[in-house]
This record gives C-alpha cells, structure tokens and sequence, in this order.
C-alpha cells in the first residue's frame, strides 16, 4: 500500500528538534508500486526500491530547498529532481540521511510512471496551499 502523507514520525519528530530542513541532507529515493509506504514509515529502505542504470540505492539529494511562512502556515519546497536514465516508478520516499535516513514524506504518483530518457519529480508551487509540505494551525 502507498499513501501520500507526511510520516507521523516526522511530524513528532520536528517537535523534538531532529530536522533540520535547512542544513540537513534531505534525500528522495523511487520505489516500485510493490512498495509499502505510508504514514507509518519510519526510515528509508532499500526494499522494493528502484533497480535501474544509471538509478542508484539511496535516490537523489534534493536542493533548493525553501522554507517559508505566510499566516498560520509554514510551508516546505525543493527544486524539481531528475535521474537521466530511463526509470519506472510508482512512488517516492523523501528522507533525511543526516538524521539516521528517518522518514519525512511519501509521494505517490497515482500509477507507474516510466521515462525513457530524463525521469523528473516536478515539485508544487512554493505557496502555502501547494508546497510539498505544509503545517498550520
């Protein structure tokens, strides 16, 4: 099973002061639609993680990151990730390998996604209703 969501792990997680978005090396790994990820997932796995040329173990480093608060809300985004290799993927795992690999979110594609050249992640807009993680009151 797969469901988007922020993994309640970092949801309690950011409360004691583990993540540090900013500084942190915040990575995205693919995953086959064999996965198992959701709000229970607490760290990165390599199991039924994307085997491909060109795709290594552990996905891409994200950058750009952009932290950003308007009102009530505090919200996340990274700049768009891309592999250049040919890729089919279901689902990705956004986690911090400077924090032990712990979890922070689940994407879900909706279905198989498969490039056959440049596979690309296209991040929301950075606003407060669509960025890739937000929290409010």
């Amino acid at each position: 099973m797969i469901i988007q969501t922020q993994t309640t792990s970092f949801k309690a997680e950011v409360y004691q002061a583990v993540h540090n978005l900013l500084t942190n090396t915040i990575k995205i790994a693919l995953y086959t639609g064999d996965a198992t990820l959701d709000e229970d997932t607490t760290v990165y796995t390599t199991l039924n993680e994307v085997v491909a040329s060109g795709y290594t173990a552990g996905g891409a480093t994200m950058t750009g990151v952009a932290l950003n608060t308007s009102g009530y809300t505090v919200y996340v985004n990274w700049a768009n990730v891309s592999w250049s290799t040919s890729v089919t993927a279901r689902c990705a795992l956004i986690y911090n390998a400077s924090q032990g690999n712990k979890s922070i979110a689940v994407l879900d594609f909706g279905a198989d996604k498969t490039s056959t050249g440049t596979f690309t992640i296209t991040m929301p807009a950075n606003t407060a209703t669509t960025a890739l993680i937000r929290s409010s009151n």
